[in-house]
């Protein structure tokens, strides 16, 4: 059945304020632009737009699909200020659990607190093992029985990429860093059943298509147990009880598996991507890596692997074909990969760096030779800002969040949020990158400030380039995908305040509304 929609303003994304004044689309695509009246004749049902603006569908080029699931599911504490509220919420979930299963707290943040509970304190809340989650999800705090699990001791050495706290007299204090917490979390999460896990991903696409996102690029398929597990809900969900888009990174912990069992991504709203690596943690729980320590604590943070692993990762990844996605915060952790980079030849997938934190101009250049992708997350600014700064001191910040440096020097972007890390909102997301200004009105580097164009590029042109999917995903154009985002104002004339109140009003995935808002 063909579809003529009109009635509003319909940007194509194909170049600056491009307008077309109708689309028609059959089975999924896109088949021809043009005018009002030479489109009805060929269609057999119409879509008014009633004054609405519809762009090609925004794409999350960065996040944890099964991930924010969960977060739904979960006690998140990101609003407390104190440790005593800190531990009122752990306590309230205590009182709901039986004293064995794992209790489960989320998106804490120690910048907002005085100071973390201590370890005795979550001991004499509840006796079975903890896990609570911190913001970045990079570090966890855990009780002694969350501990006795993961068999740590007093004695026990620091993994290798990883680290057990302890306090100042030397004893572990439920801390727990990069691969150190990758522990603790797959021990308290790998028995999730299959009906949990489908239900995570149904409440992610709901939630995540009500503001107004069509297809994300997901990297869950290292969590949750086996990958089997993940990936069977990805295709009992997608393209049967949900349309949407997910394009799979593939984690280096389970890489070598899938490809060794033949793994075959053969519906169509599914497809395959780079390998995940972590080259480093996050600004918060000091795991980034720096070249230089931070200011006032004598640590560079956590590099995760040596030079030789990172190379033998990309190298596995070179040899069937497939390129690489590392996240990496810090401009130590950058200089890494450029240099394991700058060694082999690309591929036609295209390697990406994730979230460009912290990096300077010589090694934008770098990046630009290796015609790398920057996968950003504008919305880490409104987070991150002031504190990381003064982690950073005033020379190092004035190279955070570099995004306008980045396209001038030739480099594609996409947008993403990384949630469950961050807030979904893609019209915060594109505040952030236009303005890089928190609500209080102080802006950040404002010579960094991006353009409408720049930032609505970025989550559809640029993130389907990120997935190489430019040529059939990203634009209002024929033979391209019929994904829509449609809402109640036009993001290049509105006020900047008003990008924050922007309301969805239809979102559409291969032809489908999936999500319209109640007159």
């Amino acid at each position: 059945m063909k579809t003529v929609w009109h009635g509003g303003t319909i940007y194509t994304m194909r170049g600056e304020s491009e307008t077309v004044e109708a689309v028609l689309t059959e089975a999924g695509k896109i088949i021809q632009t043009g005018t009002y009246s030479s489109l009805m004749l060929l269609a057999d049902e119409q879509q008014d737009l009633a004054g609405a603006v519809m762009y090609p569908g925004f794409i999350d080029s960065h996040i944890h699909l099964i991930g924010y699931g969960e977060l739904l599911l979960k006690r998140t504490v990101q609003h407390v200020t104190s440790a005593e509220q800190f531990l009122a919420e752990i306590r309230e979930e205590a009182a709901q659990l039986d004293g064995k299963e794992w209790l489960y707290v989320d998106m804490w943040d120690e910048n907002k607190m005085a100071r973390i509970p201590s370890i005795e304190e979550l001991d004499a809340i509840y006796r079975g093992p903890m896990l609570l989650r911190r913001v970045c999800r990079h570090v966890s705090l855990t009780n002694h029985a969350g501990l006795e699990k993961m068999n740590i001791t007093e004695q026990s050495v620091d993994p290798i990429g990883g680290a057990y706290g302890r306090d100042i007299n030397g004893r572990l204090n439920g801390l727990l860093y990069e691969n150190a917490n990758d522990v603790l979390v797959e021990l308290a999460t790998s028995d999730v059943s299959e009906q949990q896990l489908d239900n995570m991903l149904c409440l992610a696409i709901d939630d995540l298509v009500a503001h107004g996102i069509t297809g994300v690029h997901s990297e869950d398929l290292g969590y949750f147990g086996h990958y089997t597990k993940s990936l069977g809900a990805y295709e009992r969900i997608i393209g049967h009880q949900r349309y949407f888009r997910a394009h799979m990174l593939r984690n280096h912990r389970v890489f070598s598996d899938m490809i060794a069992d033949g793994v075959s991504f053969t519906n169509p709203f599914i497809e395959a991507g780079a390998m995940k690596i972590f080259a480093d943690g996050s600004f918060g729980g000091n795991t980034a890596y720096l070249r230089e320590p931070y200011e006032r604590v004598n640590t560079t943070g956590i590099r995760i692997h040596s030079d030789k692993e990172l190379a033998q990762w990309i190298d596995l990844a070179r040899t069937h074909n497939t390129a690489v996605a590392v996240h990496a915060i810090g401009d130590g952790a950058i200089e890494q990969v450029i240099t394991a980079l700058e060694r082999v030849s690309a591929v036609t997938m295209r390697d990406r760096y994730i979230h460009g934190s912290l990096c300077m101009p010589e090694q934008i250049e770098r990046l630009a030779k290796l015609n790398i992708i920057v996968d950003a997350q504008p919305v880490f600014l409104l987070s991150d800002m002031p504190w990381v700064a003064e982690r950073l001191g005033p020379e190092r910040s004035k190279h955070l969040y570099p995004w306008k440096a980045f396209l001038d020097a030739g480099i594609v972007l996409g947008a993403g949020t990384d949630a469950p890390i961050e807030r979904i909102n893609p019209f915060e997301t594109i505040w952030a990158g236009v303005t890089r200004k928190k609500i209080d009105g102080v802006v950040y580097q404002p010579e960094q400030c991006l353009s409408r164009y720049d930032m609505l590029y970025m989550h559809t042109r640029g993130s389907a380039y990120t997935g190489n999917q430019e040529n059939y995903r990203g634009q209002i154009a024929p033979q391209y995908d019929a994904d829509f985002t449609i809402i109640d104002r036009d993001l290049f004339t509105c006020s900047d305040e008003d990008i924050l109140t922007t309301q969805v009003v239809k979102t559409v995935v291969a032809g489908h509304i999936v999500y319209e808002k109640n007159t």
